[in-house]
């Protein structure tokens, strides 16, 4: 689950604590410790408006037994000092963190490359298997923008396009709940990636496995063609490692952070059907905040498991 909010905004922040602690409630088990996971995520979500007071993004992951809760910002940054401050009585901050340290499982602070912050905690509660049916979280508008219209007031393909992925994406989620509407997008993805090796295939007159290298002049080719700036860092026998200039959604991915999951399935899918297995890991993403994307396919079953947040692929 990925939720944007504008960190300038108290309202925006309240809103977004009483969400996740519903969604929290919803699907917690007997068990969990709810309130101090809420605590966990009010004192993230506080700390958003002392050091960034501006775009910020929660992801909680619940992948695991227990639920990952992930907050970026581009603000100021801070240092990790879960501790209370001498004097108990003196104003100041100081107290959050060593509050969130202390509820949770784990806590990390990093800094990211933008500036800013990344804080991820481990909460103190977990999940029983079920089905989400959920309702959409809070959308910002990814509807083509009046700036985007042209003289004689209509909106040109590549804004119709994307505002079309978008808002079918949205339609699914609302209607189904989020399972549904990554499901989705990431069979989207694999169909589409599948269909453009096809047809890189026929072009360069290639047949049997691809090899890395070929993988990653793929991947460049099909992001270029839907003006996604993607290049190359390094393709080897264990994994390829791309970097991103630019999403090919634009702003509104920053709005909409899940269509990255079409970017996870487009390349995990053909990395798996050449290579038998692919984790692809999100590194950095233009969606949270980072300057760019940074993207790694490990291939061939390396590090399987390993990674908490990779999505894996079968080939068929």
């Amino acid at each position: 689950m990925d939720w944007y909010l504008d960190g300038s905004n108290p309202d925006a922040v309240s809103e977004l604590r009483r969400e996740i602690g519903d969604y929290l409630r919803r699907h917690a088990a007997p068990e969990s410790d709810l309130a101090g996971a809420e605590v966990a995520v009010s004192e993230l979500l506080s700390n958003v408006t002392l050091h960034a007071p501006g775009s910020a993004w929660a992801h909680l992951d619940w992948s695991t037994p227990r639920a990952i809760l992930a907050v970026h910002d581009l603000g100021s940054g801070f240092e990790a000092t879960p501790s209370l401050p001498a004097d108990l009585l003196a104003d100041g901050g100081g107290r959050g963190l060593f509050i969130v340290s202390n509820v949770s499982g784990w806590m990390t602070v990093a800094a990211k490359r933008s500036g800013g912050s990344k804080v991820t905690v481990e909460l103190p509660v977990t999940r029983a298997p079920e089905r989400d049916f959920d309702p959409p979280s809070r959308r910002a508008s990814s509807l083509p923008a009046p700036q985007e219209a042209r003289p004689d007031g209509s909106f040109g393909k590549e804004s119709f396009l994307r505002a079309l992925v978008v808002q079918l994406a949205e339609a699914v989620e609302r209607n189904e709940g989020p399972d549904a509407a990554e499901a989705a997008i990431a069979q989207v993805g694999a169909d589409v990636g599948g269909r453009m090796e096809d047809e890189y295939r026929r072009v360069e007159g290639l047949e049997g496995e691809l090899s890395p290298r070929q993988i990653a002049d793929l991947y460049v080719r099909l992001k270029a063609a839907i003006d996604g700036d993607f290049y190359v860092i390094e393709a080897d026998e264990e994994r390829i490692v791309l970097g991103s200039r630019a999403c090919p959604f634009g702003e509104v991915v920053r709005r909409a952070p899940g269509l990255c999951r079409m970017t996870s399935s487009v390349f995990g899918g053909i990395a798996a059907r050449n290579t038998g297995h692919a984790s692809v890991v999100l590194e950095e993403r233009i969606a949270l905040g980072d300057p760019e994307c940074r993207v790694v396919v490990w291939l061939r079953g390396a590090h399987a498991g390993e990674w908490r947040s990779a999505h894996e692929y079968a080939g068929g």
